[in-house]
């Protein structure tokens, strides 16, 4: 559920003592630049006022601190794991001790042809709780999930579809507490454009489908805007969803969590503010 960032160009420090030369054409030439490797290797960090993941609150309304590594080479394979603390667990499941999400991911992405703007992007992603978490009559079920994934992207607008091959988060269907909601799916379209000076602007606007889950299914729109500031990147957005979540109602995405009996309704609309710095 990683989020990419804005990466910051490293400027060249030049090794020989600085000269001035009177005659421009009289300066010895710079020697050529070594060619760039195949391989990219990329670090990100983000403190965030709350962790949404697709609209639904993963920290009840508390900050969370996330962060990640990618390997990308040329060729188009990448790789990566990413990380992020978490509530949702523990407030969902009384006595439950997963406080953290750790995602691993792979794929392969590229340009349709030689300087097009198509693109396409095609992988795997597993969400990973360690810790424990399913022992209410919802997540009889590991909360561990595996996506299938596929993208297609123009310039700054990606239309992207991802499947799940195991039950969705823990997440068991109507019909009984050992039935899985293996094949739930996402669908999303997402927008990032660039304002100039350092601005950006940037919508989504998605729809979970949960196989076999009545009442469970929902869509989520979130519309925000980025600053760089050099030293990091800050936003601003807001996120709204039509989640059934009312806790009056005891709705799913109701979060009620049964040591303390405190409820929050994790689908409500709310801002969202982030720092990240990607290096």
């Amino acid at each position: 559920m990683k989020k990419k960032l804005i990466a910051l160009a490293v400027a060249g420090v030049l090794s020989a003592p600085f000269a001035v030369f009177a005659d421009e054409a009289a300066a010895p030439a710079a020697p050529a630049a070594a060619p760039a490797g195949p391989h990219t290797f990329t670090g990100n960090v983000m403190l965030t006022s709350e962790y949404l993941y697709r609209g639904i609150a993963q920290t009840r309304g508390k900050p969370a601190i996330q962060g990640g590594f990618d390997y990308s080479h040329s060729s188009g394979l990448y790789a990566g794991v990413w990380g992020s603390s978490i509530t949702w667990i523990s407030d969902a499941v009384a006595g439950a001790s997963a406080g953290l999400e750790a995602d691993i991911y792979g794929g392969y992405k590229n340009a349709f042809a030689e300087g097009s703007d198509w693109g396409y992007d095609v992988g795997v992603l597993t969400y990973n709780y360690p810790g424990t978490g399913k022992t209410n009559a919802l997540y009889q079920i590991k909360p561990d999930t595996t996506e299938l994934y596929g993208a297609i992207s123009w310039k700054w607008l990606s239309l992207k579809y991802s499947h799940t091959t195991s039950a969705l988060f823990g997440i068991n269907k109507d019909s009984g507490l050992s039935d899985k909601t293996t094949g739930s799916g996402y669908l999303e379209l997402n927008a990032a454009y660039d304002l100039g000076n350092t601005w950006g602007l940037s919508g989504h606007v998605g729809h979970q489908s949960v196989h076999g889950r009545s009442g469970a299914s929902y869509s989520d729109v979130k519309v925000g805007v980025t600053k760089d500031l050099g030293f990091g990147t800050v936003g601003l957005a807001y996120s709204f969803t039509d989640a059934k979540d009312s806790c009056a109602a005891s709705e799913f995405y109701c979060l009620a969590n049964g040591s303390t009996g405190n409820t929050y309704s994790g689908g409500q609309g709310r801002a969202l503010l982030t720092f990240g710095k990607t290096f």
